[in-house]
């Protein structure tokens, strides 16, 4: 029960128990003009004085009724308007929880007004290669890298259960990617923006508690509602590789126009639908849209926090087939599995699975190929075991697997399953420095 119908019912009892506490004063009063009678002074009352009090007692005890009625209906009236916004549902904690799961860094940030926050997140990565074999570099030459990335957030909660997000980014270089031919590359932070500030979202979201459903509108992330992972899905906390972030077989599109509706009707399901923008050029917004769809079951094992994600998803931007390059207009489509558990206070493990059409490639890219398979998997291991809370050691393999109409197309690019490791330890120095060597 939240404060705002707590603080009205407690007024209206107030009122109730005033309007009581006047009428039992107005009868104690009565009472005392009019007293009853006694055993000593029965015999000098008349009947019609008997009468009298008794009718007077009457039109009291009736006009105490009419007042106990007019308040039970105002009452009435108040916990309908209440009911028609629902406060009575949720706390303002729990919406405070429930919003903070879509913010993607989720930086802690300061209020700086009621209901008004900032976060403010930097990450520097010093990266090194060895024997790159990208195309920019001399065969087996080593490639090091610091790029850094910077984001500002704001988020605004409003009264009616609904919240305002800003997300700026900023920073520079693209760190060992472009020294590197993989199929998934190894730095999902790098911002090569050249230190330009850019709007990464900025949304609306409205939270109705009755449906129980949630409405996001406005520049957004598709990965903050898609193939989530509790132990490996932000690159700036967690594993850096693009593997580990999110499965490479789904075709996200960037940060641009969309909607995305989320559903929770019981504690162990939620379900979410999202429809964006496929090319993000805000141009022609309704012609090649990614779309997708996602179940999540939420069981409780062994009274523990899982997730449990069924991911489908289609992008109706043009794909040329491999094996017959004029048919250019094919749609893309595909499939993800993305899992957490936890098993211990200490110990959580991950997977994750994708595939997708292997028979097309989308147009436009860079980078001409296409993978059908990936999968990752790995653990996390909570820092209390070694007298050290807030650290984390966490270890991850994966692999990307090229198409078989990719390999037969006659390409000279890479066509060999790529495997993927990745180990890093965040060590926490302070509430606002975390240092985490990765290999």
């Amino acid at each position: 029960m939240i404060y705002k119908e707590v603080k009205l019912k407690k007024i209206l009892i107030m009122i109730l128990g005033i309007g009581l506490l006047d009428g039992v004063s107005w009868f104690n009063h009565s009472y005392a003009a009019y007293p009853l009678p006694t055993e000593n002074s029965e015999k000098n009352i008349s009947n019609k004085e008997l009468l009298k009090e008794i009718r007077i007692m009457k039109q009291t005890i009736a006009q105490q009724a009419e007042r106990i009625a007019d308040l039970e209906v105002k009452l009435e009236k108040q916990e309908s308007a209440l009911e028609g916004i629902e406060t009575n549902e949720m706390s303002i904690e729990d919406f405070d929880m429930h919003v903070d799961s879509y913010l993607l860094h989720r930086i802690p940030g300061y209020e700086l007004v009621k209901g008004l926050r900032i976060g403010l997140g930097a990450t520097s990565v010093l990266q090194n290669a060895h024997n790159a074999n990208g195309d920019n570099v001399d065969a087996k030459e080593d490639a090091t890298d610091a790029p850094y990335s910077f984001d500002l957030e704001f988020d605004k909660k409003l009264e009616d259960y609904g919240t305002v997000f800003t997300h700026l980014e900023t920073g520079d270089g693209v760190g060992v990617d472009n020294d590197l031919k993989v199929f998934s590359n190894v730095n999902r932070d790098s911002d090569d923006c050249d230190n330009i500030i850019s709007l990464t979202e900025v949304w609306y979201e409205h939270y109705l508690k009755k449906t129980p459903l949630t409405l996001t509108i406005g520049k957004i992330d598709s990965t903050v509602y898609v193939d989530k992972n509790e132990y490996a899905n932000d690159e700036t906390t967690q594993f850096l590789g693009n593997i580990f972030r999110n499965s490479p077989t789904v075709e996200f599109p960037d940060n641009s126009v969309g909607v995305h509706f989320g559903l929770e009707p019981v504690d162990f399901m939620d379900a979410h639908l999202l429809l964006m923008e496929g090319d993000s050029d805000w141009e022609d917004i309704f012609h090649g849209n990614f779309f997708a769809a996602e179940l999540n079951f939420k069981p409780k094992l062994f009274d523990r926090d899982g997730n449990y994600r069924i991911l489908g998803w289609v992008n109706s931007q043009d794909h040329t087939k491999w094996n017959d390059a004029s048919k250019t207009r094919e749609k893309g489509f595909g499939f993800g599995l993305s899992f957490d558990q936890e098993i211990t206070d200490i110990f959580g493990i991950f997977a994750r699975y994708g595939w997708q059409n292997p028979e097309q490639r989308l147009n436009g890219l860079d980078d001409d190929f296409s993978l059908e398979h990936s999968w990752s998997s790995g653990v996390q291991i909570k820092g209390g075991l070694w007298n050290r809370e807030d650290d984390v050691l966490a270890f991850a393999v994966g692999q990307a697997i090229p198409s078989d109409d990719y390999k037969k197309a006659g390409t000279d690019l890479k066509a060999k399953e790529e495997g993927h490791f990745e180990a890093y330890y965040s060590f926490k120095l302070n509430d606002h420095l975390a240092l985490g060597p990765d290999i």
